[in-house]
């Protein structure tokens, strides 16, 4: 399916501010391209980058939730357009951004961060078309997605390319792995990418999050006590929030004070990524074997 711009907002420009949001111009005079956008992390990152003046072109195949971004943008004063975009086709993704540089001639940022999931089911069970839908939505969407900014990114000798990874790679997230396997190997496109491209000014990073999406308190509403237990073993003893954390990370790889940066992972997860960890009593009684002993049995 062809991607096609179904709607633009124009708001006022940086400068402006609503309902207490002041929209500030690290990102003036930029487009950027969010993929996913319609709901959770992509939208946060679509109105963080809002906030900075960024001109937003919304990705997602879900109309409904796209316009709805489109129209949040736009009231916190930033332009918006949304594009129909299904990840799973190239042809789609090329007429993705060549709508974006046809309609505000250029792009200088886009953000991969949409994925399609399946049926969470043991490895054994994974059934050839779960595993496509996540190689093709995820990682043949992001290379796709990449190829096609690139010409434009290298015209303009400036680029930030921005990938989604996840934890789950790392840890071998059980019933997951065809999502395991395609995180890793995003992680493997934006090392690549980082590698060639940075002769042209362009950087690739990848950012592995931990946010309180929508999909996320819909679990969380039905699972409490697992959530509160999950939330427990992270550092900060909460999931982030899609537009403030997670937005705050893409912002800074999307502006200049992230523009030696790259090649990189970034744990946007409050510490998650380290894991749980014993916490052993107080103890400071020598046993005279070189150990201490609990002050309190």
């Amino acid at each position: 399916m062809h991607a096609h711009i179904l709607r633009t907002r124009s708001g006022q420009g940086a400068g402006t501010g609503n309902g207490g949001i002041i929209v500030g111009d690290r990102l003036d005079g930029r487009v950027a391209i969010v993929t996913g956008s319609g709901m959770g992390i992509g939208k946060g990152i679509a109105r963080r980058y809002a906030r900075e003046g960024a001109t937003v072109v919304v990705a997602d195949i879900r109309d409904e939730f796209g316009l709805r971004t489109v129209d949040e943008v736009g009231e916190l004063g930033a332009k918006a357009s949304f594009v129909h975009t299904d990840m799973r086709s190239k042809e789609s993704i090329q007429a993705l951004v060549a709508e974006t540089v046809g309609t505000y001639g250029r792009v200088d940022v886009i953000v991969n961060n949409a994925q399609s999931y399946t049926e969470l089911v043991p490895f054994e069970e994974k059934t050839d078309a779960m595993f496509a839908t996540s190689l093709e939505s995820g990682l043949w969407g992001s290379f796709w997605a990449m190829q096609a900014v690139f010409p434009h990114m290298k015209a303009q000798q400036h680029g930030r390319i921005v990938n989604f990874c996840s934890l789950n790679m790392d840890t071998g997230a059980y019933f997951s792995v065809d999502y395991n396997a395609t995180k890793a190997g995003i992680l493997g496109l934006t090392r690549s990418g980082a590698r060639e491209w940075g002769q042209y000014g362009i950087t690739v990073n990848a950012i592995a999050p931990g946010a309180a999406s929508e999909g996320y308190l819909a679990w969380k509403a039905k699972s409490p006590e697992a959530a509160a237990i999950g939330e427990a073993n992270i550092p900060l003893q909460r999931m982030g929030d899609p537009e403030e954390d997670l937005g705050g990370v893409a912002l800074f790889l999307a502006t200049a004070d992230g523009q030696y940066i790259t090649g990189h992972l970034l744990y946007a997860d409050g510490g998650g990524h380290m894991g749980s960890a014993w916490r052993p009593p107080r103890s400071t009684k020598a046993d005279g074997l070189g150990h201490f002993q609990p002050d309190e049995a």
